[in-house]
């Protein structure tokens, strides 16, 4: 079976649409953006990539907090407030936890966590909302 070069991704506003790249790597059919870094598609992928990045950064947190406290994906919701399935959710990459749901993490799991950012001080969220 052949693979094409390239698939467009065509939507109403032709100015978002995207390009993508299809190649074959180790047997696995893997797909990019062009490494275009300039103009509205690059700043686009940009900020797509942070969201995604940061996403998986979330999700492996509390998915690590989850299993070092011991508990299943019902269990922590129950302990939230949220339902599994948002937690799977989040554990999967497929949504952002908000600051609350961090703070009520942090409780949950008796793990201290922080916001740290450059020239503001660190804000222990065991102590939001």
């Amino acid at each position: 079976m052949s693979l094409p070069t390239s698939v467009g991704l065509v939507g109403a506003e032709p100015e978002r649409d995207v390009l993508l790249a299809a190649h074959r790597h180790d047997g696995d059919l893997c797909a990019s953006l062009p490494q275009d870094d300039s103009g509205a598609r690059g700043a686009a992928y940009a900020k797509a990539y942070a969201a995604a990045t940061l996403a998986g950064e979330l999700a492996e947190l509390v998915y690590t907090l989850r299993t070092r406290a011991g508990l299943t994906q019902t269990q922590l919701a129950r302990r939230m407030g949220p339902t599994q399935s948002s937690v799977a959710r989040i554990e999967g990459g497929g949504s952002l936890p908000t600051v609350d749901l961090l703070a009520r993490l942090s409780r949950a799991t008796g793990a201290e966590l922080r916001i740290i950012a450059p020239g503001i001080a660190d804000v222990a969220l065991d102590r939001v909302a």
